[in-house]
């Protein structure tokens, strides 16, 4: 066993402090990535067919309702005690943070801009990747922050099936060489991650959107319309 230092992992982990790190935010970055695939594809459904959003943000909430250690019980059996089993779960946990945010930010494209596209001949999918997602970006976002943040914070409880926990194993390991310090490594490495991780979504968020005011709200999204002018400009262009 090693030291009781900060950085000082046991043996029996398997992996150094940096790879407990790395295998954290592994198994909590791809449910994320996973799951705004799956939002972004119900949402859309959600927009389109608007008797769909009740019963999608529903099953979301259900499923969020339920124990992360009862799904571990049914998946078990398929996928064994492995990064998988604890990953599943996570990405269907995004669901309840993402679809409404994604939802709600394509409900906020003004009608105008949405008839702009229609007019130059966007079609459904084509309008809702080229016009409907960039305004939605911020709420997008907002949303990305409250997941990723949940899904660091969650992948600990896999230290329960087949030290699959990450840092959150080093929590286990703290209990059983009665070792505090391995607690505090966990926890205090867990919430630096999850603050990095939200500084970063952040910064992304500030170079997808240099339209939008910072510390603002957005001016008039309705001249957001990539590909065209701001409303004054084609007033004066189509003076000319």
């Amino acid at each position: 066993m090693s030291g009781d230092g900060f950085f000082d992992v046991p043996s029996d982990l398997q992996h150094s402090y940096l790879g407990l790190v790395a295998l954290h935010l592994e198994e909590a970055l791809i449910p994320v990535a996973g799951g705004l695939v799956l939002a972004l594809l119900l949402a859309q459904l959600c927009v389109r067919h608007g008797w769909l959003y009740p019963p999608v943000l529903w099953g979301a909430t259900v499923v969020y309702a339920i124990p992360s250690l009862a799904i571990f019980v049914v998946l078990i059996d398929y996928t064994g005690q492995s990064r998988t089993t604890v990953m599943i779960p996570l990405t269907l946990y995004t669901l309840v943070v993402l679809v409404p945010a994604i939802v709600d930010g394509i409900r906020s494209v003004p009608e105008e801009t949405q008839a702009a596209a229609t007019a130059m001949g966007f079609g459904p999918w084509r309008r809702f990747l080229r016009v409907e997602l960039p305004i939605a970006v911020p709420a997008i976002f907002a949303g990305l922050r409250g997941a990723t943040a949940a899904s660091i914070s969650l992948v600990s409880v896999g230290a329960l099936i087949g030290n699959q926990g990450a840092l959150g194993n080093m929590l286990t390991d703290a209990m059983f060489y009665h070792r505090p310090m391995l607690a505090v490594s966990s926890v205090v490495t867990t919430a630096v991650l999850a603050v990095l991780a939200d500084v970063l979504l952040v910064v992304g968020r500030n170079l997808l959107t240099p339209w939008l005011p910072r510390g603002g709200q957005v001016k008039n999204p309705a001249v957001m319309l990539p590909g065209t002018l701001p409303a004054p400009r084609q007033k004066l262009e189509s003076s000319r």
